[in-house]
């Protein structure tokens, strides 16, 4: 039986009587490389994590907050209770909307628009994913641009390399749910795989007055290659990759004042009813290897992002006052806003009224990234030089308008023309190379490295007629040390240059985020065993911290996109890295832990009008910073059968700069989630998983609009089949 399937423009056959080959028939320098692995790791020279997919698979989140949560080092805040648009942060650099760290999947940047506008907006679904890498030492430096903290690369699947697929539904709370589809084959000569992934839920907030607060997702994916004789010298293999995905979701950066927290987490105000996000995203991809040998190969890609996104949301009322410090302090003239927010009482006059605005934004990303690789080695060394050159383009097209409303019996009601806001297209043309270098001589492994950043930036403003043109040329440079001490125990250390570039059309006395990050450990590391011991005491030291008002953060339309000057900030910490697999008879017992700690200080004063900052002062910490974070998982696996229980632990984080005791803060956050699995006949399975079973619903942030919550507690049944 034959069946004939189109990849890109070739014909891939599959049948029973295909020859495809498994892994092990392979020469190993053909085998695609899925996930760097423990091994390397260890040579990095620097701070670098994996999360494999035997790993994801066995906490099975859906929140990408949750997974690098597990990861110390990885901070997040909290926002909608699913990380629809997660905001991470490494070792202290900005969490908001995850823009300073360079995000990957496959190693090609995925943010909208990396340069000229990094918030991410779109994340992939991690519940697609075959594996995360973070990189938080010297090795980050041949990525970028936005590497304060260091770099994250998401791992799609592969093309399997014989005929083999799964398929996998679950649902659970709040008509919560995910269904999960993947085929693929190879013959000697290429391959495909087919992907889909769809996630929905009602949502677990209640609107007053009734109404949609959920959303649901769509990712697909398709792969093809084609390449030549395994067993030649010289071979070559061309990937191809089109990516499609959507979202509607009825979100809103409207919170809750801490009274009405207190009294109903899950409540939202009327004055949200309107509120939801519509994005639509497209991805294609082309990649080449040529590999010489084991000793040389040359990889390049070529690639283009279109994301097109739509948020219909509350944005300000109408007499000027920060919707936030209506929450925040319900009395006097306040109070009256408030029950209009609430749709308590209706608007009276223009003053009280609500403008709902579209942020109508369209994102393109494209370019050619290549890299070589040239492997030698000798009687007691070997080296491995990689070279690497990416020419890039990305732009931001902004249309955002605003509606006015009034308040009438509890709903919205147009009050109002269209005003335009904003309307501008920011653009950035970047070449950025790249060395870096992996010597290893009897116990000592070197890994010095450098990436140069040239790029040209453009703002223009269609409504003031204008247009700002600024150049930037930034050098990153890089150099990890790591010494085998004894049989798997190593001594590691590194310093390597910070880096954020300004977004186009900032002023002239705006200046790029540098930072000089030092770290020093020790590892301990055996990968057949499954066993990980390390600790790393870092130290980062910001010349200048770069601050941008985004809607997230709290700022008003007319600040929207402004950067600043920070200052100079001192960031410092400790992390604890530990997974170790326990034999017991005929049981398994997996235990993995990890502990960060961080510590923040500015070392100059300054003004500012986004709230995250405000008036700073010498010795203030940074915001959205928890001091401790804690995470541990244990798990008892037998036969066909498997438990996990993991706890995660956040300590309170800053809503704003300060060293105050009675500053606002976030909520101590602790959750503990439980899955279990059970694989029986060939490749079926079931599994259930209870997140949050504490049911902790503390504040995760109050910006941009009051307290918001953390999801409670959710309970999924699902069952699966792979072959």
């Amino acid at each position: 039986m034959k069946y004939r399937v189109a990849i890109a423009g070739a014909l891939v056959l599959i049948s029973s009587s295909a020859t495809a080959q498994e892994d092990d028939e392979i020469p190993e320098e053909r085998v695609e490389t899925v996930l760097i692995t423990q091994e390397k790791i260890a040579k990095i020279g620097g701070a670098a994590h994996r999360v494999s997919e035997e790993e994801l698979k066995r906490t099975d989140y859906a929140n990408p907050e949750s997974v690098v949560q597990q990861v110390p080092g990885v901070v997040v805040r909290g926002e909608d209770g699913f990380g629809l648009r997660p905001n991470i942060g490494i070792r202290g650099a900005n969490s908001d909307r995850s823009k300073k760290v360079a995000l990957m999947e496959d190693g090609v940047l995925f943010g909208p628009a990396p340069y000229s506008a990094p918030a991410a907006y779109y994340f992939p679904q991690i519940g697609r994913m075959v594996g995360v890498e973070v990189f938080k030492g010297p090795g980050s430096v041949q990525y970028g641009p936005n590497t304060m903290g260091g770099a994250l690369n998401l791992i799609t699947r592969p093309i399997p390399y014989k005929f083999s697929g799964g398929i996998k539904a679950e649902a659970g709370q709040y008509f919560t749910g995910r269904g999960h589809g993947w085929l693929g084959a190879s013959t000697d000569w290429g391959g495909f795989v087919a992907e889909g992934f769809h996630m929905q839920s009602d949502g677990f907030k209640e609107l007053d007055g009734g109404g949609d607060t959920g959303f649901n997702r769509q990712e697909f994916m398709l792969k093809g290659s084609l390449n030549t004789d395994y067993s030649a010298e010289h071979f070559h293999r061309l990937n191809a990759k089109i990516g499609w995905s959507r979202e509607h979701s009825n979100e809103t950066y409207l919170g809750l004042s801490d009274d009405d927290f207190a009294k109903n987490p899950r409540r939202r105000y009327a004055a949200s009813a309107l509120d939801e996000m519509d994005w639509v995203r497209s991805q294609l991809q082309l990649r080449h290897t040529w590999e010489w040998g084991d000793a040389l190969s040359v990889e390049s890609t070529l690639y283009r992002h279109d994301l097109r996104r739509e948020w219909f949301k509350l944005n300000r009322m109408g007499e000027g006052t920060p919707i936030f410090d209506i929450l925040n302090d319900p009395t006097g003239r306040r109070q009256v806003l408030y029950e209009v927010l609430t749709g308590q009482e209706d608007s009276l006059d223009p003053s009280e009224n609500l403008f709902v605005g579209t942020n109508d934004r369209r994102y393109i990303s494209q370019g050619l990234q290549t890299k070589a690789r040239w492997k030698t080695e000798g009687e007691g060394w070997a080296n491995v030089l990689e070279a690497g050159l990416r020419l890039h383009n990305d732009s931001i097209e902004r249309y955002h308008t605003e509606l006015g409303h009034r308040m009438e019996s509890g709903r919205l009601v147009r009050d109002g023309e269209l005003l335009l806001n904003t309307q501008n297209v920011g653009e950035t043309y970047a070449l950025a190379i790249h060395v870096l270098e992996q010597f290893s001589f009897w116990k000592f492994a070197f890994t010095p490295g450098a990436r140069l950043e040239l790029f040209e930036q453009t703002l223009t403003d269609e409504l003031a007629n204008t247009e700002v043109v600024g150049n930037q040329v930034v050098l990153v440079p890089g150099m990890g040390l790591s010494f085998e001490v004894v049989d798997k125990l190593s001594l590691l250390g590194g310093v390597h240059r910070g880096f954020s570039p300004t977004s186009p059309g900032q002023a002239s006395d705006v200046s790029s985020e540098t930072s000089i990050n030092y770290e020093a450990g020790v590892r301990y590391s055996d990968a057949r065993k499954r066993r990980l011991i390390e600790a790393v005491g870092f130290f980062n030291d910001y010349s200048n911290l770069l601050g941008e008002c985004t809607f997230s953060a709290g700022c008003d339309e007319t600040q929207l996109d402004d950067q600043f000057n920070a200052g100079a900030v001192e960031v410092w910490g400790v992390e604890f890295a530990g997974h170790w697999a326990f034999e017991a008879g005929a049981f398994t017992i997996p235990v993995r832990g990890t502990y960060t700690l961080i510590q923040s200080e500015f070392q100059s004063a300054f003004n500012s009008e986004n709230p995250q900052f405000g008036e700073v002062e010498v010795g203030d910490e940074l915001p959205y910073t928890p001091e401790h974070q804690a995470s541990l998982q244990l798990g008892l696996e037998w036969e066909e059968l498997s438990f996990y229980a993991t706890g995660t632990w956040v300590s309170a984080m800053r809503e704003s700069a300060g060293q105050s005791e009675d500053d606002l803060t976030t909520d101590d956050q602790l959750t503990l989630d439980l899955n279990a699995g059970w694989r029986f006949e060939e490749g079926f399975s079931i599994t259930a998983r209870a997140e949050n079973i504490t049911n902790d619903t503390g504040i995760a942030s109050r910006r941009p609009f009051g307290a918001r919550p953390h999801r409670p507690m959710l309970i999924m049944l699902g069952a699966g089949y792979e072959f």
